[in-house]
């Protein structure tokens, strides 16, 4: 037990969040006593305080610069990397302190949550981890605060605030869906009059989960919108959970426009809606098959996949001149066009 206690003091310093997670899994969680990860929350706090360069100045010594890059701690988040002297460190000592604190039953405040998640961006474990452990207490003291941040005058409040308000809704599992009718209202008067664009994607991104007419119309006048990441909102949430038969002619053209965006995660995400959706438009097809000649691997796979859900016979050859799936570099998802056209064969060959 000393030495992987050790370990597990040397995982929190090093700064890597699925480091530790691997090392605290609930299969192994048990053999820690509780004095145990309270010795693993002091050390990740002191780490937090002092701050990742200098606790690497501290354990090298050196005094030359730090170089930084940015890493992928694991699939959902990437972090922060320091090195100096030969030795490096990773920035994730707050997301550490969380997941230690949750882990021993301490109700951190949401307030000391914001203040660990603000200095970093929203694809940070350090961000990720107090929004979804926030969104997680589903109470209305939560609920409150993240709200209360609406109106704040800096805008990583205002985008910390949305995505808890998100998170809570999305994760509210309740068949009385407590949140739901509480966040449209939230985030439609939100949307007009949002200024800053990576909140007010934050913003249109909640919206687009809400099975709610009014959400598609709130989404619509943002789908010209001159920032990529709110277009790119507005096209992976139109329609995808408020969805009839077929779109209404507004959703619909606004749909085929975003699928030439100049933006190729728009064009992806605008493909994947089409694809997933039970709208038969021919244009809606024809839409797609051009896809198939987009200069981007990931648009043509969308495109393939989308014929096949649609019963479209042009996804064959499609799939046939894509190849064998292939791995996004930094992920572990794999294509899965041929999955799709594999359904459609069966389909295809139960109705004859």
């Amino acid at each position: 037990m000393p030495d992987e206690l050790q370990q597990l003091r040397e995982a929190v310093a090093s700064g890597s969040p699925s480091l530790v997670e691997a090392l605290l899994d609930p299969q192994v969680r048990s053999r820690y006593a509780e004095a145990e990860l309270l010795e693993a929350r002091d050390v990740a706090l002191h780490w937090y305080e002092a701050g990742a360069e200098a606790g690497l100045r501290r354990r090298t010594g050196a005094e030359e610069a730090v170089v930084r890059t940015r890493v992928q701690d694991d699939e959902s988040y990437s972090i922060g990397e320091l090195t100096l002297g030969g030795t490096s460190v990773r920035d994730g000592h707050a997301a550490i302190l969380t997941a230690l604190e949750e882990l021993l039953g301490i109700r951190t405040s949401f307030e000391e949550l914001m203040a660990r998640a603000l200095p970093f961006d929203r694809d940070h474990s350090a961000w990720g981890s107090a929004t979804i452990l926030l969104a997680h207490r589903r109470d209305q003291e939560t609920w409150a605060a993240a709200a209360a941040l609406r109106t704040h005058p800096e805008p990583s409040h205002r985008q910390f605030g949305a995505e808890v308000l998100r998170l809570t809704h999305l994760f509210d599992d309740n068949e009385a869906d407590a949140f739901a009718g509480p966040a449209l209202d939230i985030f439609t008067a939100w949307s007009t009059r949002e200024p800053d664009r990576l909140v007010l994607a934050e913003v249109l991104r909640a919206l687009g989960e809400h099975a709610d007419a009014r959400a598609n119309a709130a989404l619509l006048p943002y789908a010209g919108h001159p920032d990529g990441e709110v277009r790119r909102a507005v096209a992976s949430g139109l329609g995808t959970w408020f969805e009839p038969p077929a779109f209404s002619a507004e959703v619909r053209q606004a749909l085929l426009v975003l699928m030439t965006d100049a933006d190729t995660a728009v064009r992806q995400d605008a493909c994947y809606t089409v694809g997933n959706s039970r709208d038969r438009a021919p244009a809606l097809a024809d839409a797609m098959f051009a896809l198939l000649e987009d200069v981007d691997r990931r648009v043509r796979v969308a495109a393939v996949e989308g014929l096949a859900f649609h019963d479209d016979e042009r996804c064959v050859e499609a799939a046939r001149r894509l190849g064998p799936p292939q791995q996004h570099p930094g992920t572990h998802s794999v294509e899965l066009h041929l999955d799709a056209v594999s359904l459609y064969n069966w389909r295809r060959n139960g109705r004859a």
